[in-house]
């Protein structure tokens, strides 16, 4: 890539897209092209050849999909596998179609075995069964990965997979049953520490921002309490699913940015495919090779917020993966690795969090 090559971001206002334009952004390059979810959905096949056909993009960091936590990846299990199989698929043939030097597709570590030896490396991938709850979601970015793989092979493309560990940042999701475990964590514990304080002007200025179901800042007290019920939030406690046992591993979404980033100026497929009998697990990992307990992270973002209720546990709920570590080696051979550590990150997002809110209440 050069500072002016034509680069679309696919999902730029998300989590990670988000952090990826303002890295290219600092980085000096000047020609990015986005669309939010109203000018394309990239469900629309017709829609996506229109607009490659049109705008002829040199390079795609393919960042979009349809992403959630445990709820949801176990509740809405059809839209997780068709919507990610029905976007990866528009965008990365029309990126064939037209001609794109290079993309990058960014996938999940969710894309291991449930029992995977740990740390998980990428040739563990598809070494046994995947876990229950989020396996529609994991199949589509096996699929993606396997896309990418194959036209590579078969016509001669660089296209990249990686596979990204869970992410955290700036933009996130914070509805607290589509969302992941930190962000939705996160919220929970403020919206507790307001009730616990009774401070009702900040909790609806939450609400405001973000309502949950059909209630918002405008709802009566009785009906703000019984949707924060719904969702574990009372003025004495939060609850959490699970047992807090299981361990996972965050990246902070700007650092995930600057190893996409990195790779596409710097790695080629070919780079990946050296020494292999068999062309496959091309793919890298992305992350820090450092995991957290739930448990552990509850009480970090506990202290960083100055929640002061309890935060109770229900093992009646599923804890998912018990462990999901990243290898790293292969990134961190090709000479990147991260710079956020996890409470550093998990503080700016609060902080963030909190300046969105108040900005959102003034405007």
């Amino acid at each position: 890539m050069n500072k002016k090559s034509k680069i679309y971001i696919a999902g730029h206002n998300g989590l990670v897209g988000s952090a990826i334009w303002k890295n290219l952004r600092e980085k000096g390059y000047t020609n990015l092209i986005g669309r939010s979810h109203g000018e394309m959905d990239l469900l629309d096949g017709a829609a996506v050849k229109t607009f490659f056909e049109t705008e002829k993009p040199e390079y795609v960091f393919l960042a979009a999909a349809y992403v959630g936590g445990i709820i949801a990846n176990n509740t809405y299990r059809a839209d997780f596998i068709y919507k990610n199989l029905q976007i990866q698929n528009n965008v990365i043939y029309e990126s064939f179609r037209n001609n794109v030097k290079k993309l990058l597709f960014l996938g999940s570590t969710c894309i291991y075995p449930k029992e995977s030896p740990q740390p998980m490396k990428e040739d563990y991938l598809l070494s046994s069964p995947l876990e229950y709850t989020n396996e529609p979601y994991a199949i589509a970015k096996i699929a993606g990965l396997k896309m990418c793989e194959s036209f590579n092979i078969q016509y001669g493309t660089n296209y990249i997979a990686v596979m990204p560990t869970n992410l955290y940042g700036l933009n996130d999701n914070f509805h607290l049953e589509k969302s992941h475990v930190l962000p939705a964590m996160m919220r929970k514990m403020h919206l507790g520490k307001c009730l616990h304080e009774g401070n009702w002007s900040a909790v609806r200025e939450d609400l405001k921002r973000r309502p949950l179901d059909n209630v918002d800042d405008k709802s009566t007290t009785d009906e703000i309490i019984s949707a924060l019920n719904r969702y574990g939030i009372f003025s004495g406690h939060v609850e959490l699913w699970g047992t807090g046992q299981p361990m996972r591993e965050f990246l902070w979404s700007e650092d995930m940015a600057d190893a996409s980033v990195f790779i596409m100026e710097n790695i080629d497929f070919d780079d990946l495919r050296k020494d292999k009998e068999e062309i496959r697990n091309c793919h890298i990992n992305i992350g820090t090779g450092r995991e957290i307990s739930i448990k552990d992270l509850a009480e970090t973002i506990r202290n960083i917020i100055g929640y002061k209720g309890d935060i109770r546990f229900d093992s009646s709920k599923p804890d998912g993966t018990m462990r999901k570590l990243t290898d790293v080696s292969k990134l961190t051979s090709l000479g990147w690795k991260y710079k956020v550590e996890i409470r550093e990150g998990i503080g700016l997002m609060y902080d963030w969090y909190i300046k969105e809110l108040l900005w959102n209440t003034e405007n």
